[in-house]
């Protein structure tokens, strides 16, 4: 995992300026997308390695419905089937998005709560980490009913757990201690 990011990082770059420099930001964030999901395919990842498979075919493969062939897009994952890279667009996406989050001054928080967030809940904690943060902040919520009650919040960098499971579990080691 850790050498796929590390193979990922300059082509997701290089991605992100191409993007960037166009102005086209949210349309590479949906080609990528696409083409990340078709290369996660198990029966797509095969054809990757196969020297049958021609680096145009695996380009036509992983292109969104309509976009040319001679795109700045379809030229970009023609560099990534040239080198036999197309395994690596599921981590090219997500580097992608993180630099398109820095450069828009955005941050992904992930919300685990006991129970799902209505709304307004939702609004209310985002307008208190935006606050905190001092960034735009993007809200990925989940429901995990074994916390029991309250949430737990992962910032990237920082983890606030909120959580009355967390809290027993503080207790608990206060108490061995």
């Amino acid at each position: 995992m850790a050498q796929s990011i590390t193979l990922a990082r300059p082509y997701a770059r290089a991605a992100f300026e191409l993007a960037h420099a166009a102005g086209a930001l949210p349309a590479w964030s949906q080609a990528l997308g696409f083409a990340a999901q078709v290369a996660a395919d198990p029966r797509v990842a095969t054809l990757g390695n196969d020297p049958r498979v021609l680096p145009k075919q695996l380009v036509a493969l992983h292109l969104p419905e309509g976009m040319a062939a001679d795109a700045p897009f379809a030229q970009f994952l023609g560099e990534l089937a040239e080198h036999r890279r197309m395994a690596l667009l599921p981590d090219v996406a997500a580097l992608y998005e993180q630099y398109r989050r820095e450069s828009e001054s955005q941050l992904l928080v992930k919300v685990t709560s006991a129970m799902a967030l209505d709304a307004a809940q939702a609004e209310q904690l985002k307008a208190s980490l935006k606050r905190r943060f001092k960034r735009e902040i993007e809200l990925q919520t989940s429901v995990d009913a074994s916390l029991l009650a309250g949430v737990v919040i992962d910032a990237g960098s920082e983890v606030i757990d909120g959580s009355a499971r967390g809290r027993l579990e503080r207790l608990g080691t206060a108490l061995t201690n």
